[in-house]
């Protein structure tokens, strides 16, 4: 019997390092610009089109830029440029409606202060709707993060510094970005309240990161009403380093789940947990991740298959690479890690989006070639 569970058990692990070795193409280089091409996101349509948005530095100041390709990651559009500011526009966040309608926030410059802008295209990038400012404040608003409910309705959250300290903001759209609602505040902290993250299922989640405590660790609240009343906040870490960077992703019901970078040990690790019951209440933490360098910048993605996908950038190697690992069975346990990239530069700030046949396509930026450009690979 013992010998049966001992070959059981290294079944299972074989098994299980098997499933973190997607099979990937080839890496494509997606941008040639004499500027620097960085921080991308990424979407995936109901056609299986893949939508790339990012800041590029190339006109002189920072400003967004898009193509796309509609035969899954093998040729791309040409570049086109979505923003034309006096100032720099940066940090593009995006996300798809049912209608394959694609909507963009990013920060902007314009204005005497950092302001949240929004773009949308109804024709699958070919043409864009004029640029609308969502804040206009006198301080600084920035990193913004964006999703779509089933009922197509557009929910953004930002960091605002306007009560003299940073906290989380909110606002939505019921009818595809042509109007909005008026601004909500969500954190009301001593500390500063940073980079949020949001997910919409048939509830709209949000994590940032505070350091009230002395140490910056993660929070969490929940709207069930389409963003009308909020949730008390709830704190999801307690670790004697920073906890920070977090990611979400969730299902069609009440899963929950997420993923951030902590440096309790010295380096910085990828930590995890995750709540079935719609937030209320949630997993003890799972260390994912195991390395001598730093690992940061965590995506996360689930699959139809109820399998989490999540991908990063290490020091380990000494530089940065892109590394990639599953959670098969919505995250109960967790592959080996797989190494993503070799390159002589910094690859870094990946960004994924899972296909409806379950490939996984992301994108980051590496500047071997002596300036940041953006490149892409898909996996299945």
């Amino acid at each position: 019997m013992k010998r049966v569970a001992l070959t059981m058990l290294v079944f299972g692990l074989s098994l299980l390092t098997q499933m973190a070795q997607a099979d990937w193409s080839p890496v494509k280089r997606l941008t040639w610009n004499p500027g620097e091409s960085c921080f991308p996101a990424i979407a995936v349509d109901s056609s299986k089109a893949i939508h790339l948005v990012w800041e590029d530095d190339t006109p002189g100041n920072v400003e967004i830029f898009y193509k796309k390709s509609t035969d899954g990651g093998t040729t791309w559009s040409v570049t086109k440029r979505l923003t034309s500011t006096p100032e720099g526009s940066y940090a593009p966040a995006m996300a798809i409606d049912s209608n394959d309608a694609i909507h963009v926030v990013w920060g902007d410059y314009t204005s005497v202060m950092s302001d949240i802008y929004y773009t949308s295209s109804a024709d699958g990038g070919a043409n864009w709707s004029p640029v609308k400012i969502l804040t206009n404040t006198s301080t600084w608003s920035g990193t913004a993060a964006i999703a779509v409910l089933p009922d197509d309705s557009i929910h953004v959250v930002w960091e605002e510094s306007l009560p003299g300290n940073i906290d989380i903001y909110y606002l939505r759209s019921t009818d595809s970005g042509a109007s909005w609602s008026a601004v909500r505040r969500l954190t009301w902290t001593s500390g500063y309240s940073r980079d949020p993250a949001i997910g919409a299922s048939q509830a709209i989640h949000v994590v940032w990161t505070d350091n009230t405590p002395g140490n910056s660790e993660v929070y969490y609240k929940k709207s069930t009403d389409g963003g009308t009343t909020w949730s008390v906040i709830k704190r999801l870490t307690w670790t004697s380093g920073d906890s920070y960077a977090a990611a979400i992703a969730g299902d069609a019901g009440d899963t929950v789940h997420i993923v951030w970078k902590d440096q309790a040990l010295g380096n910085a690790e990828v930590y995890y947990k995750k709540s079935t019951d719609g937030g209320t209440t949630w997993s003890v933490i799972k260390r994912l991740t195991w390395t001598s360098g730093d690992s940061y910048a965590p995506a996360l993605a689930r699959d139809s298959n109820d399998i989490l996908r999540l991908v990063w950038h290490d020091s380990t190697p000494g530089n940065y690479e892109i590394y990639y690992k599953s959670g098969p069975e919505g995250g109960t346990a967790w592959s080996a890690s797989q190494r993503v990239t070799w390159t002589l530069g910094e690859s870094a700030w990946p960004a994924m989006a899972i296909d409806s046949d379950n490939n996984i396509h992301i994108v980051w930026q590496d500047d071997t070639s002596g300036n940041k450009e953006i490149y892409y690979r898909k996996g299945n």
